[in-house]
């Protein structure tokens, strides 16, 4: 298993390092041009979340706003995720770095990787701890004007506290564009 996930972050990491690909369009639109992209975005949905060594799969909340600080290069998004459980509270909160790409007006894909904070109380025990994240994101924009849309986000996470523990997971929900 260690194996596949090391081939898929190599993989990852060489798309978004290597392949020579357009980028997502500009959002600064030409004057006049009345289909302006958005500058930023805020994203709204649900997160589940599978711990590879095991137990039940957890549902949460997400709430995620992204940026462009380099066009056609680089993306910045930041997310919370509060995860409840009858025995445990966890909130993993994200910095991602992405690559984008435009597959379409309608349609774009990212690879981010980044950061990600643990907070988790278990059995009256809190734990901080700071783990990698490797996530793909599709969005789509059903009209082409980027004003609403949605999106699906899934992704590995490794620990780098002790025990190391992974899990995968997969959000989604609605994009909305900010001007």
């Amino acid at each position: 298993m260690r194996l596949y996930m090391l081939t898929l972050a190599g993989a990852c990491l060489f798309l978004l390092l290597c392949l020579t690909a357009h980028g997502q369009t500009s959002s600064k639109a030409p004057c006049g041009d009345p289909q302006k992209d958005a500058e930023a975005i805020v994203e709204l949905g649900a997160a589940t979340s599978w711990n590879l060594s095991g137990g039940p799969a957890t549902f949460a909340p997400n709430l995620a706003a992204e940026m462009t600080p380099v066009e056609n290069w680089l993306e910045l998004e930041a997310g919370v995720s509060p995860f409840y459980t009858r025995k445990s509270m966890e909130w993993d909160t994200d910095l991602l770095f992405k690559k984008p790409w435009t597959i379409s007006r309608k349609a774009e894909f990212m690879v981010g990787v980044g950061p990600e904070w643990v907070h988790l109380r278990q059995n009256r025990k809190v734990t901080n701890s700071v783990s990698g994240e490797i996530a793909g994101d599709f969005m789509f924009w059903p009209t082409g004007k980027h004003r609403f849309g949605w999106f699906l986000e899934p992704a590995y996470d490794y620990s780098f506290a002790g025990g190391h523990q992974q899990s995968i997971g997969m959000s989604g929900g609605l994009l909305i564009g900010i001007p």
